[in-house]
């Protein structure tokens, strides 16, 4: 068996919204000690949609996947759906990932949190 998914394995060749978003207007960052992960996620909020949002990922291949499948989670979706977000919803859309790279999905879920917090700060709106 593979260690990691077809999935993974795209997502981390060719990841999905790469980049920084000028206006966003809701920034997360997350990162983990241990493993030196860092996530920032840029989101692009409107009328309570995430319009657009982008990463920024230094780290192994698994974190740059669980950020791309996780921009891909929530771009087009209503701030009320981009919240329950879980890594284990981005583990899973992966088609899974090994245990000891689990923590990455959970940067992921974390980066996210972070931005609509960052959000809510910013516009005094509770997400």
């Amino acid at each position: 068996m593979a260690l990691y998914s077809e999935k993974v394995m795209d997502h981390f060749l060719h990841p999905r919204n790469v980049g920084i978003i000028e206006d966003a207007n809701a920034i997360g960052e997350v990162g983990n000690a241990k493993c030196g992960d860092i996530m920032k996620m840029y989101l692009k909020i409107e009328d309570d949609i995430v319009q657009d949002v982008k990463f920024e990922t230094f780290g192994c291949g698994s974190a740059i996947a669980s950020s791309s499948m996780a921009t891909e989670l929530i771009k087009g979706q209503p701030l009320d759906e981009v919240r329950k977000l879980t890594n284990k919803a981005v583990a899973e859309a992966l088609d899974g990932l090994p245990d000891y790279k689990m923590h990455c999905s959970v940067l992921a879920e974390e980066a996210i949190q972070s931005a609509l917090e960052d959000y809510s700060k910013r516009t005094g709106r509770a997400v």
